[in-house]
């Protein structure tokens, strides 16, 4: 594991940062102030046309997101936002990630019903006027809608929020909070008076997550809040039993008609409750013994708590929604999302249309190969190793792959 670790820390930062390569680096205290801009969208539509909408601004008090590479993107995603200087047409700002909207379209729903998603992002706050323009990419990594809109700070009709509405609660303090990764746990389906168990929940989790490397070697860097949002009702909906609850996000089971796959739809209502409080990577702690959970790069991810897999489903979810890790596991051949012509953005699957930028260098090294199966097909898709916390609830690690992509990734935010 060691060796393992010394040679991830010398791979190069070239792995997929795409952006203006030229363009002299992006100073945040000449574009921004330290507050945050909440971007809300309505993403509607179905396998044959997908529209973009914008739905609300906000503004919140404090900026928690990175300070340096602003320009810059450490994987693609499924989806990007642009921010540009409307005086200078320089770009300022970028993120990129994905939706569970982009994931749907990938159903049989999707070929007959159009529906509308509701999806949030966090940039910067400008000090003056910018154009944002927002992406969407199909699973052949091509542009599918777009929309372009500009952002005028001064805009009286921008919604303010100033106060949390939640206690928090440091669980870690980074070692420099001044250049740090920040994760806010979120309480779902607990109820007022549960708020030490959903704490302790909290503490299981990242004792959890930092006992695989790299986070164990990068602890440090990880400064750690839990958001007490109390629910009416304990534990969470499940519609297959008919059993809906008022809880404070919204979160169900049954996603896609998929008993075990665990979200929630409502991601307003997830950033009202967060509101305030220093976070840029979410975690759902759902208060309920039925096994589930969900992750998706750049939003959220939710995992159950009150089972024997705890420990590792929310590690695994950590994966996506942190890591942009792709599912190693195989499931169904039928609505595949990866195709062979082209290669997926994910740093730990390969459809071989172009590996050069994957793990060639592990292969070297008799670190990993390429073995067939994942990203839910059977064929047409290669991971690096057998097994991987991205693959099974019973490997105990990430595998030499996923490791070399979450020190790269971390890197990125601070190195």
């Amino acid at each position: 594991m060691i060796s393992i670790l010394v040679m991830m820390l010398f791979v190069t930062f070239a792995f997929s940062i795409n952006s203006n390569a030229q363009q002299k680096n992006v100073s945040f205290d000449d574009y921004f102030s330290d507050n945050t801009l909440r971007l809300d969208y309505i993403f509607a539509g179905d396998t044959s046309r997908q529209h973009i909408f914008v739905d609300e601004l906000v503004k919140v008090k404090g900026w928690y997101g990175r300070r340096k590479r602003l320009e810059q993107l450490p994987y693609e995603g499924n989806g990007q936002i642009t921010l540009t200087d409307k005086a200078s047409g320089k770009t300022i700002y970028r993120h990129s990630f994905s939706t569970l909207f982009q994931e749907w379209l990938s159903s049989d729903e999707a070929k007959t019903t159009p529906k509308s998603f509701e999806n949030v992002f966090l940039v910067p706050f400008p000090k003056s006027p910018v154009d944002v323009k927002v992406e969407l990419f199909d699973f052949h990594r091509k542009v599918c809608s777009s929309l372009t809109h500009s952002v005028d700070p001064k805009d009286i009709l921008i919604r303010e929020i100033v106060k949390p509405k939640n206690p928090v609660f440091t669980l870690q303090q980074a070692d420099d909070t001044t250049n740090c990764i920040r994760i806010a746990f979120v309480a779902e389906g607990y109820k007022a008076g549960q708020m030490e168990d959903f704490i302790n929940d909290a503490r299981i989790a990242t004792e959890a997550l930092f006992e695989h490397e790299p986070f164990t070697s990068m602890r440090g860097y990880f400064n750690i809040v839990c958001v007490e949002s109390p629910s009416e009702c304990e534990g969470t909906s499940t519609p297959h039993k008919k059993d809906w609850r008022s809880t404070a996000l919204g979160s169900h089971f049954d996603t896609f008609y998929s008993n075990r796959y665990l979200t929630t739809l409502h991601l307003k209502k997830l950033h009202d409750e967060l509101a305030c409080s220093p976070y840029e990577h979410i975690i759902v702690l759902v208060n309920t013994a039925q096994y589930g959970g969900g992750g998706i790069y750049n939003s959220y991810n939710l995992s159950y708590t009150k089972g024997k897999s705890f420990r590792p489903v929310v590690v695994h979810e950590f994966g996506h929604s942190f890591g942009g890790l792709a599912d190693e596991y195989e499931y169904t051949d039928t609505d595949p999302m990866y195709f062979a012509d082209t290669e997926p953005w994910e740093p730990n699957i390969t459809t071989k249309a172009d590996f050069s930028q994957k793990w060639q260098n592990l292969i070297d090294n008799g670190k990993a190969s390429l073995i067939e199966g994942g990203g839910y097909q059977t064929k047409g898709v290669w991971r690096g190793n057998q097994d991987c916390r991205m693959r099974t609830n019973e490997h105990k690690d990430f595998c030499p792959v996923c490791q070399q992509a979450l020190q790269k990734l971390i890197d990125f935010y601070v190195r």
